[in-house]
């Protein structure tokens, strides 16, 4: 082998042309190119949480003394409290660094290569990005002008060659929900349902007690948006017994890290205080909501999660992003077809939110 490009022959030839996924910009690597000081910049454009972690969850990790020792791999203590919390079994719960390294988990175990994947779109990008890197075929059914789901459509595109249906509920980026008698609809189909909650304590709706009535419903949860824990990456899931195991037979060893363990027990035990920045932002949600209705040029949709999308009907979407971006204020624009006109907005405090309007109102 000679030349420094020499290995390339061997790659996949299905991820020459991958796109991979756009992660949102990090605030450092703006510094001199927007008008105000990088630690006054405000970042509206990953849904995380403004008011952060815990206290507890600071503490606990300041004081943990046991960094130098592997994570509990078969994750047994982790999985008693997450079923303490959301009302399941510990037989239908696994963890992992992320909601996002669960749904790749979850392609792993039941795509194989050319075999289909539904997909509700405009919806959560990681799921076409899973279904790419896993090899799968991605079968693309648009929702409505209110951006709902069209459960005969669904249902008319299964396959035999169908493994899994996706469905964001809420749906990531436009906000709106699921109705717990359309994923019954669906999951009529047989075929694997993965209902995303990533924003149920903002929603504050469930399809968990479904859980047991469906051998093919699988239930993803996070910390990262309701908990303050994005940096740690942490969610967890519920399976079906049996496909619980499986997944904690392929996940990586010692997925979950320790200090991800420490903050979801802190959390847990602190979840009075994380369940009031959660009505905080609820309610300052409504608040934008209503502030965006009064910009003329703007057309936000309803949502039930810590973000609000809207459309752009003057002008053009990519340029307010990046007009925001040099007055310190970040939000995400979509370089996709179905969203080439929208932005989406995340919640922040009230003080966000005014710095937001006041830039607004003078575009």
């Amino acid at each position: 082998m000679s030349g420094k490009n020499s290995i390339k022959k061997y790659i996949r030839p299905d991820l020459e042309d991958f796109g991979g996924y756009s992660a949102r910009i990090s605030p450092d690597t703006l510094e001199g190119k927007v008008e105000v000081p990088v630690d006054n910049i405000i970042k509206l454009d990953a849904n995380e949480n403004p008011y952060g972690c815990s206290p507890a969850v600071s503490k606990a990790l300041a004081s943990y003394d046991e960094y130098n020792i592997y994570p509990d791999d078969g994750q047994t203590k982790l999985r008693k409290l997450l079923a303490g919390y959301c009302g399941a079994e510990e037989k239908y719960i696994v963890a992992g660094g992320g909601s996002n390294q669960l749904i790749d988990l979850i392609l792993r175990l039941f795509l194989n290569r050319d075999e289909e994947v539904i997909n509700c779109v405009p919806t959560f990008g990681i799921y076409k990005f899973s279904t790419d890197l896993c090899g799968g075929k991605l079968v693309k059914i648009p929702r409505d002008e209110s951006f709902d789901i069209n459960v005969a459509s669904i249902k008319a595109a299964v396959t035999d060659r169908t493994k899994v249906i996706f469905v964001a509920n809420p749906n990531n980026p436009t906000g709106n929900m699921i109705s717990e008698a359309d994923i019954r609809k669906i999951l009529e189909t047989g075929v694997v349902v993965v209902v995303d909650e990533a924003y149920y304590e903002f929603s504050k709706q469930t399809i968990v007690p479904l859980i047991e009535e469906y051998g093919n419903l699988i239930v993803l949860r996070t910390f990262s948006k309701w908990a303050g824990l994005a940096g740690l990456r942490v969610g967890y899931g519920l399976f079906p017994p049996e496909i619980a195991d499986y997944i904690l037979k392929i996940k990586i060893p010692y997925n979950v890290n320790v200090a991800a363990m420490v903050a979801v027990e802190e959390s847990l035990k602190d979840i009075d205080y994380l369940q009031s920045t959660v009505q905080k932002l609820i309610d300052e949600r409504e608040r934008l909501f209503t502030e965006l209705e009064m910009i003329s040029w703007l057309k936000p949709f309803p949502s039930q999660a810590n973000f609000i999308l809207c459309k752009v009907a003057k002008g053009n979407a990519l340029q307010l992003r990046q007009k925001l971006q040099e007055k310190g204020i970040l939000i995400r624009y979509y370089d996709d077809t179905l969203l080439r006109d929208y932005v989406r907005i995340s919640v922040g405090k009230p003080e966000h939110t005014n710095a937001l309007m006041a830039v607004l109102r003078f575009i």
